[in-house]
């Protein structure tokens, strides 16, 4: 019966790339979760078992890059990093987006690893320097000032954890102490800190943005950018959520779970962003 498993998956894979002409990456993510689910394994054990055969250590970082490249390249291909980017501008004005920036990147690294949180938003950190027209480090130095120091300051990050966890700290009240510095070394190293780079002209990689121009009126409209590319923020939320409310033996603790981590919760909402920028505006072009 293994065999037979293993035989199917390795058909999915070849239907999934030949004629359907998915990514071979995600094709082959795909056909790992089918075997895994029908030679009965537990839902998170599958994902260790691919970031496993990934590499070990590396493969939950080759998962995340990958699918998050893809993600942000979709999500910027469709529109929807410069719909953002724009309305970000409109609300705070160029001068000030590099506080956006630096607001948003905070409240993400917050609530999500380090590796999660720039993959997600590097697409639009680009795309607000090209549409503000400002210098790459005005916005850059923020994004990167905020999620690094909300990984080493705040729980649930690995480090201030496992130090917390090492001393007998209580988790909650590192948490506040962490605030307190992280909040204003955020503001210090990154808005106020940037402007040390006002006249460093980097350039935006020009194959890490696309340049396209868009009609916004095709462009789905801010609110479903905006939850569209933090899909993945609310996946993992609700893993956390159910990790810590759910009895641990019941069918729905394995299913939140198991959305919730971080490489699924990618995987999904890559789905959702290739219906929402793709085949849903293709949809509405044959209707319209």
């Amino acid at each position: 019966m293994p065999l037979v498993i293993l035989g199917l998956g390795i058909v999915l894979l070849f239907l999934l790339i030949i004629v359907l002409r998915l990514n071979a990456f995600l094709s082959l993510i795909l056909s790992a979760i089918f075997v895994g689910v029908f030679q009965g394994m537990e839902p998170l054990t599958i994902v260790k078992s691919i970031e496993t055969g990934l590499g070990g250590t590396l493969g939950h970082l080759a998962i995340i890059i990958g699918l998050g490249a893809i993600f942000g390249k979709i999500v910027s291909e469709g529109g929807g990093a410069h719909k953002i980017a724009r309305s970000l501008i409109n609300k705070f004005g160029e001068k000030r987006v590099g506080w956006a920036i630096c607001l948003a990147s905070f409240i993400l690294g917050v609530i999500l690893f380090f590796e999660v949180t720039f993959i997600l938003l590097i697409p639009i950190v680009y795309t607000v320097a090209v549409e503000a027209r400002v210098k790459l480090l005005k916005v850059g130095i923020p994004f990167l000032a905020a999620i690094s120091i909300t990984h080493c300051f705040l729980p649930p990050h690995p480090g201030p954890t496992a130090i917390s966890s090492v001393l007998g700290a209580n988790l909650g009240m590192v948490l506040v102490y962490g605030l307190i510095l992280a909040i204003p070394a955020s503001i210090i190293f990154g808005p106020l800190f940037s402007k040390l780079y006002d006249n460093w002209g980097i350039e935006v990689p020009s194959h890490l943005m696309t340049r396209l121009e868009f009609s916004m009126n095709e462009v789905p409209p801010f609110v479903v950018c905006v939850l569209t590319a933090l899909s993945p923020v609310f996946l993992i939320l609700i893993g956390v959520i159910a990790e810590y409310t759910l009895p641990k033996d019941t069918v729905i603790y394995k299913i939140l779970t198991f959305i919730g981590n971080a490489d699924i919760s990618l995987l999904v909402s890559l789905f959702i962003a290739m219906y929402i920028f793709g085949l849903r505006k293709r949809e509405k072009q044959l209707h319209s």
